[in-house]
């Protein structure tokens, strides 16, 4: 009966109940509207308010905005007894990427995804001189430290042999000049989003390789409240030291999260990387001298 209860509860559905003998049979009643009618419970509400707070720097001005009007309608529907404040949540901007401009950009890849079209993107690299054209198959808009990517694979382009890429396209969303969707159906190769960028430390996927660090201080304690991968074993050695093992597969991005430390971070292994790290500090050194 409990269980039947909290089924009522939670989808606000009627469930009608019968008797024959000692059995007891239940049957959910055919509601006279759609089920997409039944407005959100309060919780529900609080919830999606957080998110959209919480995601306001990352959405872009009018995608917020759509998130904030469809927030409104459910808000309406709660009547006067269901007050939400919007007051309790927010975000900090500084450092963060202005997605407005790519609202459209956002709309077309999501529309492509659902639809498996292959779209022509026109797209420019953080190093290159100028912008480049070309096709991809869009599988998944993820976010990653405050910004938002896009993991495609590389479509054929017209008038010409289809290359096999070394590895995916990976590409950020604010760097997207222009996105158009074609008339051309793809069928996705098997992928599992998971597998392949939640394994390992770093949005960039080389080859992977094991990483041991020793923490001091308040970096101790930073480190040991955080996942870097899956299989991560951390360590305490004495009262503000611990060393963390974790797998990753970005040799720039292991490099720059472990400079950001400063003196309270010392990369034990792998040896080569050991030695590049220390290469890097040297050149940091001479910006400083030379000032």
């Amino acid at each position: 009966m409990r269980l039947i209860d909290n089924i009522r509860k939670s989808y606000g559905i009627t469930i009608e109940e019968t008797k024959e003998g000692n059995k007891n049979y239940y049957r959910i009643k055919k509601p006279s509207a759609s089920l997409r009618n039944i407005p959100l419970t309060e919780a529900e509400l609080q919830a999606l308010q957080l998110c959209k707070s919480f995601t306001q720097h990352l959405v872009g001005k009018k995608l917020y905005e759509e998130a904030t009007r469809a927030i409104f309608k459910s808000k309406a529907a709660l009547g006067q007894e269901g007050k939400i404040s919007e007051c309790n949540f927010s975000t900090m901007f500084p450092g963060t990427i202005d997605y407005t401009p790519h609202h459209q950009i956002i709309h077309t890849l999501i529309a492509a995804m659902e639809k498996r079209k292959v779209c022509k993107l026109t797209y420019h690299a953080i190093e290159a001189n100028r912008p480049k054209t070309f096709h991809i198959k869009p599988l998944k808009l993820f976010s990653y430290h405050d910004a938002m990517y896009l993991h495609a694979q590389k479509a054929k382009e017209p008038g010409k042999p289809y290359k096999t890429p070394k590895y995916d396209p990976l590409l950020a969303v604010h760097r997207m000049k222009a996105v158009e969707m074609t008339n051309i159906i793809f069928q996705p190769e098997p992928f599992d989003f998971e597998k392949t960028f939640n394994q390992h430390f770093g949005v960039m996927k080389d080859e992977a390789f094991d990483v041991e660090v020793e923490f001091r201080g308040w970096a101790a304690s930073f480190v040991a409240e955080r996942r870097w991968s899956p299989n991560q074993e951390i360590v305490k050695k004495g009262k503000n030291k611990v060393t963390l093992k974790f797998t990753a597969s970005s040799v720039p991005e292991v490099k720059s999260w472990l400079l950001s430390f400063g003196g309270n971070a010392a990369m034990i292994s792998p040896r080569w990387l050991l030695n590049e790290i220390k290469q890097e500090m040297v050149k940091m050194a001479k910006c400083y001298i030379d000032v």
